[in-house]
């Protein structure tokens, strides 16, 4: 049987495949930033499990998470997923999604990409680090404040430091795998040479 981080519930079979496949991968396409931003967005006060059994509903609801779409969203689109229960029905937070579609376009039209302004904040380098007990694990770093003090700036809602955290753990930003957990070296091994910046060329 395979050693996996301590925070998984591994009585959920769902959530061992997004552990295994997803969690702390780096990833460098818009289209999938865009999607873990709003679900860490959404997550806000929630558990992370909640929101993972939700992101069928989130893609449904909000088109698949193509940005453009969801910038343009109205209220009446508002309204219409306050009834939606296949997502979380909170009017703050799906407004702040589409608040945050548009910023994020502003951002891919400044640096060509959201992938090139995010990665800048790692140096374009996965940040490996050092976690052997659930003490261990952070809940904000210096980079997530700086982070989200930027995403704030440029008018970003339900990110803060917290959040901005787990989303780097999530896209890879940062390897937070437990050191006995068998993903940890797998993502080292598989990353360690990957010329992220040139990627995003």
């Amino acid at each position: 049987m395979c050693t996996r981080c301590l925070w998984l519930d591994q009585s959920k079979p769902d959530y061992i495949e997004y552990h295994d496949k997803e969690w702390g991968v780096p990833v460098t396409d818009d289209h999938t930033l865009f999607e873990f931003i709003t679900l860490e967005s959404a997550q806000a006060g929630l558990s992370w499990y909640t929101i993972l059994k939700k992101r069928q509903g989130y893609r449904n609801a909000f088109h698949q998470f193509k940005v453009e779409d969801i910038a343009q969203m109205t209220e009446a689109d508002v309204e219409r997923l306050l009834g939606n229960t296949d997502i979380i029905r909170n009017r703050l937070k799906i407004l702040a999604t589409i608040n945050n579609a548009q910023a994020f376009i502003n951002i891919q039209q400044e640096f060509g990409s959201f992938a090139r302004y995010q990665w800048q904040f790692v140096n374009f380098k996965v940040v490996i680090n050092d976690i052997s007990s659930k003490e261990d694990y952070p809940a904000t770093s210096d980079i997530s404040i700086t982070f989200a003090k930027d995403l704030k700036k440029r008018g970003f809602k339900f990110l803060g430091p917290t959040t901005v955290c787990a989303h780097m753990q999530a896209c890879g930003m940062v390897n937070d795998h437990d050191n006995a957990c068998f993903r940890k070296q797998e993502i080292i091994n598989t990353y360690q040479n990957l010329d992220i910046k040139q990627r995003l060329t």
